[in-house]
């Protein structure tokens, strides 16, 4: 019985010896500086990172009093660091520098009664087919939110409003964190609107101040407003350089010659005839804006193969495609991209493909389902992008952010069903995957690109 005892006793000893190692080895593992230095990657947070840069040319006194300010402060941010995230959201801190080669379009015409008064946009009508034999086939009338949306998802922000603070942060938070440098913002001028929808221009110095803080930058993706032509659109540009061209946010890209020009994609360019675009975009047009403040960079729409030709009549500096449907156009035809480069190179001009995760915009045009692309669990994107990136394009666009009628958003969508509707949504996969794969593939892109643009001396930003 003694000896049991012993026995019991050693082993005992040995086991608190054992604790007690373990704990010390872990004590030893913890940072030094965990309490007291910097978050790991908080210089990707501009915003935070400011305040550890403070000046030089105070004295002492005032040294001290700010640097227990500032060690006060880095001990707030890495609280915030250390609570757990959402697991839709990866963090912020983790992340690689935001790509300004990679641009998405971004839609701020949404509207709710908390902040419009009403729905806007959300409650988009139902549009009818040009055969009048086929409309009567499909539902007429307007959806009716929240629950009934003009959307084929469900945003897990809810039926927002793009006029809410915090939706607009949330918005570039989710842009950060997908590794896009610059939105195209859908751009009416003030006055004018889209037909389901109201001006947003006022909204514009918030997008601005919000993108600023994430280091986002903002082009101007001009809308086909009524009667636009070359003498109302050098009023527009001027308008935006002379209200916007100050602000750090405003977007501008370098030229092989070192300029740095804004950028405006002009959608639906194909409408206006090209002899009025001369008159803008070329040096001896009539209203010419070259080698004055109001030049930059004007993207053509191009969407038939003979639009090429109008587009270097009209003295454009490039082409997007802007549609996600692979095949629906010539422009949007992943295989044509070699092609199209090639031509952009010929006659010195940026070549700007569009990728989408997919297309479904049945909800407003129920006839359309042709021209759905289904999203494969992220697989139709990824293909997008690698066809992309194989045609070493200038800039590679993203169509889109959120525009929810055509169902091409990589923003985060959530599962929902009513009594008449099932949704889609990501599922198997998280809320976030689009801006997952939206950061993967920017990686690559900046890798890639960095090894090409100095062979064909591409402009560097």
């Amino acid at each position: 019985m003694a000896k049991f005892r012993r026995r019991t006793c050693i082993i005992l000893s040995l086991f608190i010896l054992f604790i007690f190692s373990l704990m010390m080895g872990l004590k030893m593992l913890r940072p030094n500086k965990a309490t007291f230095g910097d978050p790991f990657g908080l210089e990707l947070l501009p915003l935070l990172h400011q305040q550890t840069r403070l000046g030089k040319s105070f004295d002492s006194q005032n040294n001290d009093k700010i640097n227990r300010e500032t060690s006060n402060k880095n001990l707030k941010s890495v609280e915030i660091t250390m609570k757990p995230s959402k697991a839709s959201e990866p963090y912020l801190e983790e992340l690689q520098p935001l790509n300004y080669y990679l641009h998405v379009f971004y839609y701020s015409w949404y509207g709710n009664p908390q902040f419009d008064g009403k729905y806007i946009h959300w409650n988009h009508p139902v549009l009818k087919h040009w055969d009048p034999r086929l409309t009567k086939n499909y539902p007429q009338g307007k959806h009716s939110p929240p629950d009934d949306i003009g959307s084929s998802f469900y945003p897990e922000l809810g039926i927002y409003s793009s006029r809410d603070p915090s939706v607009i942060e949330t918005h570039m938070k989710q842009m950060y964190s997908a590794s896009i440098g610059v939105l195209a913002l859908s751009w009416y001028p003030p006055g004018t609107n889209d037909e389901n929808g109201e001006n947003t221009d006022d909204l514009v110095p918030t997008i601005l101040d919000k993108a600023h803080k994430y280091n986002l930058k903002v082009t101007f993706h001009i809308e086909p407003y009524s009667n636009r032509d070359d003498q109302n659109m050098y009023k527009n540009v001027k308008y935006i350089i002379d209200k916007y061209g100050n602000h750090p946010a405003f977007y501008r890209y370098k030229t092989k010659t070192g300029s740095a020009l804004p950028m405006f994609y002009i959608y639906d360019s194909y409408i206006t005839k090209p002899e009025k675009w001369a008159n803008l975009l070329t040096i001896t047009g009539s209203r010419s804006i070259r080698n004055s403040p109001y030049d930059g960079l004007f993207i053509a729409l191009l969407v038939e193969s003979k639009h090429r030709y109008d587009i270097l009549q009209g003295g454009f500096d490039g082409i997007y495609t802007y549609f996600a449907t692979n095949g629906f156009t010539y422009g949007s035809s992943y295989e044509n991209w070699a092609r199209l480069k090639f031509f952009c190179d010929q006659f010195n001009l940026l070549f700007i493909p569009s990728v989408g995760p997919g297309y479904i915009d049945t909800s407003i045009r129920p006839w359309n389902a042709q021209n759905t692309r289904n999203r494969i669990s992220g697989k139709y994107y990824e293909t997008a992008l690698g066809a992309a990136l194989h045609a070493h394009p200038s800039v590679i666009s993203i169509t889109s952010f959120n525009e929810w009628h055509e169902g091409t958003q990589i923003e985060k969508a959530i599962p929902k069903r009513t009594s008449n509707t099932v949704y889609l949504d990501y599922r198997p996969h998280k809320p976030s995957l689009y801006l997952e794969l939206t950061r993967k593939w920017s990686e690559k892109y900046s890798k890639e690109r960095a090894t090409y643009e100095s062979d064909q001396k591409l402009p560097l930003s």
